[in-house]
């Protein structure tokens, strides 16, 4: 297993000056990108399942995980509800341990079978739902047993792992192995392997998320504006994607209850009304709901069932 190995390159670590030993760990972060890099296609395939199995509106993202690979796939997760408003009831986050072992270890937690089916069952995964198991060794018995259980009940499941033909990659549907090799600290995984790991996690679902039509123009049209930033951030998208000044951009924020895909509508002439229904048809895709009143071209991959223009919505 090579995330447990020691490595001769660094046998002798402890003895080098500080920053030959931070140039060491630094170059292992460029040996964590290149692992990603590598493993680019199967990521892709993974997402562009993930996004069909996730385009019906029913499906969840259910993260999975123990230790720190467990801790950065919650923080992916959690990320998605304020960055493209992904709705909450449609996000788990299982961690081995529960929320106590965000914050610290927690014996054992990683052996639980038991519980790892249990949840499963208990959250009634299956068909409609995404699976994202993440484990640098590729056998924590918790992650794995959670992945089987949720794939024998239908689900999509992705095994994200460092080790080669590991039970988590042979038992996913969709299989993302980052070959990060040994760690400057033999098995220190929150290393070269974590750092992959966030990478992968970030990519992909970001990737999903742009695929479901949650960004546009390259900027984030379904952030939730909690703080000031974002509602100062929000204004600035509508500044730009529709040439209203600010305080019109406000004003249409307002009305559309905080919503930016709905306020570029709204500026765009429709009112509230026609602007919901002509969203709702798009499927929430921006692009898609412009191009139906004129104001954009299509998105090539399919509008074929978006032909009718807002004169005839309204």
């Amino acid at each position: 297993m090579d995330t447990e190995r020691a490595s001769p390159r660094y046998s002798d670590i402890d003895v080098w000056g500080p920053l030959d030993i931070a140039e060491a760990m630094i170059e292992g972060q460029f040996t964590a990108v290149a692992a990603v890099r590598a493993a680019r296609f199967a990521l892709l395939d993974a997402a562009l399942a993930a996004e069909e199995r996730l385009r019906n509106g029913a499906g969840r993202l259910v993260y999975v995980g123990a230790g720190t690979s467990g801790r950065l796939a919650v923080q992916d997760g959690a990320e998605l509800i304020p960055t493209f408003s992904w709705p909450q009831e449609r996000l788990l986050l299982l961690m081995a341990g529960g929320r106590t072992a965000l914050l610290q270890s927690v014996e054992g937690a990683e052996d639980a079978v038991d519980q790892a089916v249990r949840l499963v069952r208990q959250h009634d995964i299956g068909l409609d739902d995404v699976v994202i198991a993440v484990a640098a060794s590729g056998t924590t018995p918790f992650t794995l047993s959670c992945l089987q259980e949720a794939k024998r009940r239908g689900a999509l499941t992705i095994g994200i792992a460092n080790n080669r033909n590991t039970p988590i990659l042979k038992e996913a549907d969709q299989a993302i192995w980052l070959d990060t090799g040994a760690e400057p600290i033999a098995g220190s995984t929150r290393m070269k392997a974590g750092t992959a790991q966030r990478i992968t996690l970030n990519v992909f679902s970001s990737l999903v998320m742009i695929l479901l039509g949650r960004v546009f123009d390259g900027l984030m049209v379904d952030l939730q504006a909690v703080n000031q930033k974002l509602v100062q951030r929000s204004e600035g998208i509508l500044t730009r994607l529709t040439g209203h000044s600010r305080e019109e951009a406000r004003e249409a924020l307002q009305r559309a209850e905080g919503n930016v895909k709905l306020a570029v509508l709204l500026l765009h002439g429709c009112d509230l009304g026609d602007a919901t229904n002509i969203l709702d048809r798009a499927g929430g895709q921006l692009r898609a709901a412009l191009a139906a009143i004129g104001k954009a071209g299509p998105d090539p991959r399919d509008l074929s069932d978006l032909t009718m223009s807002h004169s005839e919505q309204g």
